[in-house]
């Protein structure tokens, strides 16, 4: 069963803080049901949402953006891509997927999201 617990996440949340400040980004951590990492993107002078419409080319325009975390390549690019690829690999760090298909078997440490806004509060490129 998956399970992120809150100290978990209070070690993660230095190192991904250490990110953040590398990329200049205001983000928050967060542990959602005891299940989930979430890093939630607020603002950045990185435009994660004019890359995402460029690359992965939706069909409506967007003001928040949920990060796939399984096709995150192909939906972004350039320093978005980069920062996503930092965060995971930290969110991920002693992480596993014993999950089997083919035996509808699903186990996993825990879940990560990257929510770059959000429905209330869209994302916003800062200076």
């Amino acid at each position: 069963m998956a399970y992120m617990s809150q100290e978990n996440k209070k070690v993660k949340a230095i190192e991904l803080r250490k990110v953040f400040k590398k990329y200049n980004v205001k983000a928050s951590v967060a542990v959602r049901h005891h299940s989930t990492l979430v890093v939630n993107v607020k603002s950045s002078a990185i435009d994660f949402i004019a890359d995402f419409e460029a690359t992965a080319k939706p069909s409506y325009l967007r003001e928040y953006i949920d990060v796939n975390p399984y096709h995150y390549e192909k939906d972004h690019s350039g320093q978005a891509l980069a920062f996503i690829t930092d965060v995971l690999d930290i969110m991920n760090q002693d992480n596993f997927n014993k999950s089997d298909i083919q035996s509808d078997y699903h186990h996993v440490g825990w879940y990560t999201d990257i929510n770059i806004g959000s429905f209330g509060k869209p994302y916003t490129v800062s200076a």
